[in-house]
């Protein structure tokens, strides 16, 4: 067990987590077609569920969430509708409570699609860009206002707010209009006509005109900050709400803490709070993607702690980080073996 426990904390972190995207995104976005797989339509990620009804495995929570809030009011617990949204939410939480938020750095497709982006960024030698603890609060705020407004929106169409008047129907799922993933999903299994702007009426037109900026901003912006999308990501606002109740957790011992930074400097999301807060055990926030980059940058032993359901699943050691950083390097099996034991002798 012991042996067990310590290969796993010695794991090529990055290899193994490229693999898992591309497998992942393989089930999710063709699984359902060739392999006849299906994970039903509560999946916590932006996996569209446009080419759920083509060729993927899975739906995203978050479009079917839009449409079963078109109802009116007395509806919502009285009706099958009503409670088959009830039923798709305990669904939603059910694979949320299991793996936490590394749904986002793990399995979700656009997320996958954003480091695939990075890694270009990486082999033209592009640098990346860092922001601002102010932007990164503005960001915030947009990623909260785009949940609200989809979620409000769809109701509606039947509902009256304020005494305003009643949305088309058009408006029944906002955020999917705008979703880089319905243009971007649907261009893996060769799907164009998402790419066009909806001229039937001024609602489709602004929507439509939306989602093609959006996408835009999608491609431009992840070339040049790691996990853009994800900053203003609704789901990921979603997700946050119900963070502390999974089993999966990300944990920091910050007695053991030197604030070396390696841990923020591998963030993908630029969490300064990882490195700084040696007073929080639990450090998951709402930029967190549960990559855990950072509990393999760190070189203290069991700082950084991965649990599932409070049995440690992956620690933060000094021979797991001397591991990866000779992998970086490239030095051969031989070379990494002595580096560890020097550094052994001289503990």
């Amino acid at each position: 067990m012991k042996s067990f426990r310590r290969r796993i904390n010695n794991v090529n972190l990055n290899r193994f987590r490229s693999l898992f995207q591309i497998g992942a995104f393989l089930i999710l976005v063709y699984g359902g077609y060739y392999l006849g797989l299906e994970l039903g339509r509560g999946l916590p990620i932006m996996t569209c569920l446009y080419n759920h009804h083509l060729y993927g495995s899975g739906g995203c929570f978050f479009g079917y969430f839009q449409r079963l809030l078109t109802l009116p009011w007395p509806f919502y617990l009285t009706t099958p509708w009503g409670k088959k949204n009830l039923i798709m939410f305990l669904v939603f939480l059910m694979w949320f409570l299991f793996f936490n938020k590394a749904w986002c750095g793990y399995m979700c497709p656009l997320g996958t699609i954003q480091d695939w982006i990075s890694k270009l960024r990486q082999i033209l030698r592009v640098r990346y860009s860092s922001y601002t603890a102010r932007q990164h609060t503005i960001l915030k705020t947009i990623k909260y206002f785009l949940l609200v407004c989809s979620l409000l929106a769809p109701m509606a169409i039947f509902n009256s707010f304020f005494g305003l008047p009643k949305l088309p129907i058009v408006w029944e799922c906002p955020f999917c209009e705008i979703c880089p993933g319905r243009k971007i999903i649907l261009l893996f299994i060769g799907e164009l006509s998402e790419w066009h702007i909806n001229f039937v009426c001024t609602d489709t037109i602004v929507l439509t005109s939306l989602g093609i900026w959006f996408t835009a901003l999608f491609l431009i912006g992840g070339f040049f900050k790691k996990r853009f999308f994800c900053l203003f990501c609704p789901m990921n606002a979603l997700h946050h709400l119900f963070t502390r109740l999974a089993f999966l957790k990300l944990y920091k011992d910050g007695s053991k803490c030197t604030r070396c930074g390696n841990c923020y400097r591998v963030c993908d999301a630029e969490i300064l709070e990882v490195a700084d807060d040696v007073e929080s055990r639990y450090i998951v926030n709402d930029r967190c993607s549960m990559c855990f980059k950072c509990v393999a940058a760190c070189p203290e032993e069991d700082c950084l702690k991965v649990t599932f359901l409070g049995f440690p699943i992956f620690n933060s050691t000094e021979e797991g980080f001397i591991r990866r950083q000779n992998i970086m390097l490239g030095y051969p099996p031989k070379k990494r073996m002595a580096c560890i034991n020097k550094f052994k002798k001289k503990k």
